[in-house]
C-alpha cells in the first residue's frame, strides 16, 4: 500500500528538479557567496585580536544580542565573529528559500490544477509531496556541504573543519525544518498565499521570540527553532545536538505533512477560508483598492521591519565613536572630514544599506502586477472598464507611497534610537534629509521595474540583480577600492552623501528625470504588448 502511495516519486523528483534547474542553483550560489565573502572581509577588517575585541565590545549590548543572538564575546575570533554576525541571518534566508520552493511545488501546483493532472496519471497519492521534499532536502544537503567545505577551504586559522561543517549543517537543518513547516501548512491552508503567509509568520515569530528571550530568559529561547542555530556555538564549543534536534523536528514535520496529505481531499485545506463581506466597498472595487488589499499584510510587515532595522542601527551609534577611532580598516571606509564626527561620517554608509533595503518592498509591490499577470488574474480586470494605464498606475502609486513610507520609518527608527544612544542626540533634520536624498534613486529602481514590466516582462527579476549589484559596489566599494565609474552605474552612486558631502539638488533632479522617462516608456510598452 505504501509503495502505491509513493509510486513514481523518483520520476517526479527528477521532474521537479528540472523545473527548478536554475532557481535552486541561484539560491545556493547566492547563499554561499555571502557566506564565503564575509569571513574573508572580516580577516581584512579585523586583522588583530585587539580590533576583534573592540568589535566584541560594540556587540555587547541588548540590541545586537536581539539582532544576531548570543556569542562568546571573550573568544571573538574570526570564526566566532562570522558565526555570530552571519549564521542566524543566513539561516533565516535559508528558511525563506525552503518556504518559497516547497510552496511552489505543493499548494501552488495544486491551486493551479497541475496536481490534479498528475493525479490522473499512475502516480501515488503522496508521490508529489514527497518528491518536493526530496528535492528540497537534496538542496539543503548540498547547501550544507558546499558552505561547510567552502568555509574550511578559506584556510582561516580559527575556522576548523568541524566548525565549518557545523556551520553548513546549521544552514541545511534550518532549510529542512522550514521545508517541514511549509509542507504542513500546505495541507492546513487552502491557498498558496495562505501557505506562504503562515510559514513566514512562523519564521518571523521564531526570530522575534528568540530575540526577546535571548535578552530576558535564555532558557525559554529553546522554544524557538532559530535559537537552536545560535546554541550550536559554531567555531566555539561546536555543539551538534541543537542541529540534530532541528533535523529530528524536520522529520516529524515531514511525517505530519504526509499524514495530513493522505486524509484530506484535493483542493481542500483543514483551515477553511474565512468568508468575506457580501458586498465590497467602493474602494476595494477600484484597481488600487484591490492591489492594496492584496499587499496589505506584506506592507505592514515590511514597515515594522524597516523601523526595527533603523532602530537597531541607531542603538549602536553610541559605542561606535571609540571603536572607529582605533580601527584602521574602518578608517579606509570613512573618509576623514573636518568638522564632522565619526558617527556623522558613518551615517551615509548606514543610509546606503537602509535605502537599498527600503527599495525592496516598493519594487516587490510593483512586480506584484507581473505575478498577477502570470496567474492570469489581471485579464478579468482588463475585460471590464479598467484601462491598462489605470491598472499599471495603481501599482505604481502604491510603490511610490510604499517607498516613501519605508525609508521614512527606517529614518525615524534610526533617529529615535540614535538620539537615546549618542551623547547630545542626533539632528532629526539631518537624519531625515540624508534618508530622503536616496528617494530619487529609489524612484529610478521603481521606474526600471515599470520599464521591465512594460517591455521585457520575462526579465522583471533582473531588478534584483541590479539591487544586489548596488549593495556590493556601494557598501564595500570603499574597502575594495572600486573605481568611481563602477559605483556610478547604480543610481544610488549619484546621491550626495549628506552630511559629509555638500548637498546638491542637481543629481537628484536628474535621477527624477531618469525615473520619469523609464516609467513613461514602461507605461507605453504595457499598453502595446500582449497580456500573457
Amino acid at each position: 500500500m505504501a509503495g502505491n502511495h509513493l509510486a513514481k516519486t523518483a520520476f517526479l523528483s527528477k521532474f521537479i528538479f528540472r523545473l527548478d534547474r536554475l532557481r535552486i542553483p541561484i539560491w545556493l550560489v547566492a547563499l554561499t557567496f555571502f557566506t564565503i565573502i564575509v569571513p574573508t572581509a572580516f580577516k581584512g577588517l579585523y586583522s588583530s585580536q585587539q580590533e576583534r575585541d573592540a568589535m566584541a565590545q560594540t556587540m555587547a549590548n541588548p540590541a545586537m544580542t536581539a539582532m544576531t543572538g548570543p556569542a562568546d564575546l571573550s573568544n571573538y575570533t574570526i570564526g566566532v565573529m562570522t558565526a555570530h554576525q552571519m549564521l542566524l541571518m543566513t539561516a533565516a534566508v535559508t528558511g525563506l528559500m525552503s518556504i518559497l520552493l516547497v510552496t511552489r511545488h505543493t499548494r501552488a501546483d495544486e491551486e493551479d490544477g497541475r496536481l490534479e493532472l498528475l493525479r490522473s496519471l499512475p502516480v501515488g497519492r503522496l508521490s508529489y509531496l514527497n518528491a518536493s521534499l526530496l528535492v528540497i532536502s537534496a538542496a539543503c544537503i548540498g547547501l550544507a556541504l558546499i558552505n561547510g567545505f567552502g568555509l574550511y577551504a578559506l584556510g582561516i586559522e580559527s575556522m576548523d573543519l568541524e566548525g565549518s561543517l557545523l556551520y553548513g549543517a546549521a544552514l541545511g537543518a534550518t532549510g529542512l525544518f522550514f521545508a517541514g513547516v511549509t509542507a504542513v501548512f500546505a495541507q492546513v491552508s487552502d491557498s498558496s498565499r495562505g501557505t506562504i503567509g503562515y510559514s513566514i509568520a512562523i519564521l518571523l515569530i521564531s526570530y522575534l521570540f528568540r530575540a526577546i528571550t535571548d535578552i530576558s530568559n535564555e532558557s525559554l529561547s529553546w522554544l524557538s527553532p532559530l535559537a537552536w542555530v545560535t546554541k550550536a556555538e559554531v567555531y566555539d564549543s561546536n555543539n551538534w545536538w541543537p542541529i540534530v534536534l532541528m533535523i529530528a523536528a524536520a522529520m516529524v514535520l515531514f511525517a505530519v505533512a504526509n499524514y495530513l496529505n493522505a486524509i484530506r481531499d484535493l483542493d481542500r485545506g483543514f483551515l477553511p477560508s474565512r468568508p468575506g463581506k457580501k458586498y465590497a466597498s467602493r474602494f476595494l472595487q477600484s484597481p488600487i483598492g484591490l492591489a492594496l488589499r492584496l499587499q496589505r499584510t506584506g506592507i505592514i510587515s515590511w514597515a515594522i521591519g524597516m523601523f526595527v532595522l533603523g532602530a537597531s542601527y541607531g542603538s549602536v551609534l553610541g559605542d561606535l565613536e571609540s571603536f572607529f577611532s582605533q580601527n584602521e580598516a574602518m578608517k579606509q571606509l570613512l573618509k576623514p572630514t573636518d568638522g564632522v564626527t565619526l558617527v556623522e561620517q558613518f551615517i551615509p554608509m548606514l543610509m546606503i544599506v537602509i535605502s537599498l533595503m527600503a527599495t525592496i518592498p516598493p519594487v516587490m509591490a510593483m512586480n506584484k502586477l507581473r505575478g498577477e499577470e502570470k496567474k492570469e488574474r489581471i485579464v478579468h480586470l482588463l475585460s471590464r472598464s479598467v484601462s491598462r494605464t489605470k491598472l499599471l498606475g495603481s501599482y505604481f502609486i502604491i510603490s511610490l507611497i510604499n517607498g516613501f513610507v519605508m525609508i521614512s520609518l527606517a529614518a525615524l527608527g534610526l533617529w529615535s534610537a540614535g538620539t537615546a544612544a549618542v551623547e547630545g542626540g542626533l539632528s532629526f533634520g539631518m537624519i531625515f534629509g540624508a534618508a530622503l536624498s536616496y528617494y530619487p534613486a529609489m524612484l529610478v529602481m521603481i521606474g526600471l521595474s515599470v520599464f521591465l514590466i512594460g517591455f521585457l516582462p520575462k526579465f522583471t527579476g533582473f531588478i534584483w540583480l541590479y539591487v544586489l549589484y548596488s549593495f556590493i559596489v556601494l557598501y564595500l566599494g570603499g574597502l575594495f577600492q572600486f573605481s568611481d565609474w563602477i559605483g556610478s552605474i547604480s543610481p544610488f552612486g549619484h546621491v550626495p552623501q549628506a552630511p559629509i558631502e555638500e548637498f546638491s539638488i542637481i543629481p537628484l533632479l536628474l535621477l527624477c528625470v531618469a525615473a520619469a522617462v523609464l516609467t513613461l516608456v514602461g507605461f507605453i510598452g504595457f499598453n502595446k504588448r500582449d497580456i500573457e
